[in-house]
């Protein structure tokens, strides 16, 4: 079809609320144009030559990919698959957020390696990642043994990971690093919030109804379930959270003032969720008020001060051994 001088195989339909406005059914006829010049657009429908045979255009109630319910946004223009974890259609994308420096912290599992890891079957969801062996990944592009060696280091790492990071790795729409934060302060167990009603989450401040709606299908969907499950087999674990006033009082690290350098086998962000979990107060820098040195590897000018000051200075293994004593 000539529309202004150009072959137009193809015409936008825009969304389903637009397709309702305009009325479009199959075996229409209907008025194409170009808008701006450039993209082909149906302008109206031709009432009067319309068939017989026209069928309005049913809106899908699940995912034609994995058969994950579907979610309107709230003016229905958009739908999206709530199959996050599990739909193949959304497989590279779910992986590279989980693995994020703000979700699971994956050093190294970069957007080609995933592309490989997909693209190969090896990965077909998050959970899939640790089972992931030498064998596999040295047979990958420019991954060598040290590389696949490290890459494997960097997953079993985050597997020691925080509530809330686990939460935004999941990718649920809505939930990003804050909302995880708000809702671990109110379901401080996992469990919790997978059996979380709209009323439940409503409840919780800073969680407005479409919010509450994503999360509560997300968890209703048997797939996504069946790779949390998943992960949690394969050693997924954090401490477990308690809110800011129990820490304070009852936490093995209450009233502790602690301070952290060099490198450690988590990130920074994530060491210092779960000190303050436990009842320390995690600050910037050594003062005669510093109880703790909590100290990885390349430790700088730091553990200099803290030699000076006399202050304990603990490596990981010190510190868990002082939380099992408390």
């Amino acid at each position: 079809m000539q529309v202004g001088g150009v072959t137009v195989s193809n015409t936008t339909l825009h969304n389903f609320a637009e397709l309702k406005r305009k009325d479009v059914r199959i075996h229409d006829w209907v008025v194409v144009y170009r808008a701006g010049d450039v993209i082909p657009q149906i302008g109206k429908v031709l009432l009067e030559q319309r068939p017989e045979n026209a069928l309005a255009i049913k809106v899908p109630q699940n995912c034609p990919i994995c058969q994950s319910d579907l979610i309107q946004d709230i003016d229905n223009s958009t739908i999206r698959c709530s199959g996050g974890l599990f739909c193949s259609a959304q497989r590279k994308e779910a992986i590279r957020h989980f693995a994020t420096r703000t979700a699971m912290d994956i050093t190294g599992l970069g957007e080609k390696i995933i592309d490989q890891l997909v693209e190969r079957n090896l990965v077909t969801n998050p959970a899939d990642l640790y089972a992931l062996n030498t064998q596999q990944l040295i047979g990958l592009e420019r991954l060598g043994p040290k590389s696949a060696a490290n890459l494997l280091q960097a997953i079993a790492r985050s597997k020691n990971t925080t509530l809330e990071r686990f939460i935004y790795a999941l990718g649920i729409r809505e939930v990003g690093e804050a909302t995880a934060a708000v809702l671990v302060r109110s379901f401080p167990q996992l469990e919790q919030l997978r059996a979380a009603s709209t009323v439940d989450l409503c409840a919780v401040e800073g969680i407005g109804q479409v919010t509450a709606e994503h999360i509560v299908t997300f968890f209703q969907q048997a797939h996504n379930n069946e790779v949390i499950d998943r992960l949690l087999a394969a050693g997924i674990t954090w401490p477990y959270p308690q809110s800011k006033a129990q820490a304070t009082t009852n936490g093995p690290l209450a009233g502790k003032t602690i301070v952290i350098t060099g490198t450690l086998s988590r990130s920074r962000s994530q060491m210092k969720a779960e000190l303050e979990a436990l009842g320390a107060k995690v600050v910037g820098s050594i003062s005669t008020k510093t109880d703790y040195l909590l100290a990885g590897a390349d430790a700088g000018d730091k553990y200099a001060k803290a030699q000076q000051l006399g202050i304990t200075i603990l490596d990981e293994s010190a510190l868990q051994k002082l939380i099992n004593t408390v």
